[in-house]
């Protein structure tokens, strides 16, 4: 995999420029330099499930990245966006790989919104099973509907629906909400002890 022309890779910054925190994650052994399109997908889809999760939850990302210190690798919005672009199943993919710093950047950011947000994920989780256990529609719980109904909107207005399985997610609202429900069970996997380090590997699977 070549690194596109408008990423930064890491070899173009001194360690002094990167971020500390990044130095929670290790590296990822073997050669890899850059993130696959299957990784770059996960990442942008748990960050999509953390927007859905609260009203504000870009703000709040930001106000994460300016907290972590995370800026000389996501200095703004629009830094963000771009980075999150990689995702494959995007209306606005850029052909661009992750740089492995991006992809610690990202994943540190979702870990710490999730500890944020560990009360309400555990709420949702619970609440799923006692619906399905009731054999009743998830939407018939108005938190649970809330988080569903916006990680929809999200997935149906960023995603390209010429992707396949993308078009297929969307034509089934059912599988759209199996997805959205074990995006939050990553989340609150990510939570536990060293979660962080075992969603970090797990992005990597078969890759190593």
């Amino acid at each position: 995999m070549s690194q596109s022309a408008t990423m930064v890779s890491d070899s173009d910054r001194s360690p002094e420029s990167l971020p500390a925190v990044l130095n929670r994650l290790p590296d990822i052994s073997g050669s890899i330099t850059e993130c696959s399109p299957r990784t770059q997908q996960e990442i942008d889809l748990l960050l999509l499930a953390v927007e859905a999760l609260q009203l504000g939850a870009s703000e709040n990302m930001l106000s994460t990245v300016k907290k972590l210190e995370l800026e000389g690798i996501i200095p703004h919005r629009v830094g963000l966006w771009r980075i999150r672009c990689s995702n494959p199943w995007r209306r606005s993919y850029t052909r661009d790989y992750l740089a492995l710093n991006e992809a610690k950047a990202l994943v540190i950011l979702i870990s710490d919104r999730a500890k944020e947000l560990m009360v309400l994920i555990r709420q949702l989780l619970v609440v799923q099973q006692q619906m399905n256990a009731k054999k009743l529609p998830l939407d018939n719980h108005f938190r649970l509907s809330e988080y569903l109904e916006r990680f929809r909107a999200h997935f149906k207005s960023r995603m390209n629906p010429r992707r396949t399985k993308v078009s297929l997610l969307l034509a089934s609202e059912a599988e759209l909400n199996d997805l959205a429900m074990s995006l939050l069970e990553k989340l609150l996997f990510c939570t536990g002890t060293k979660g962080m380090e075992r969603l970090w590997f797990s992005l990597f699977d078969g890759e190593v």
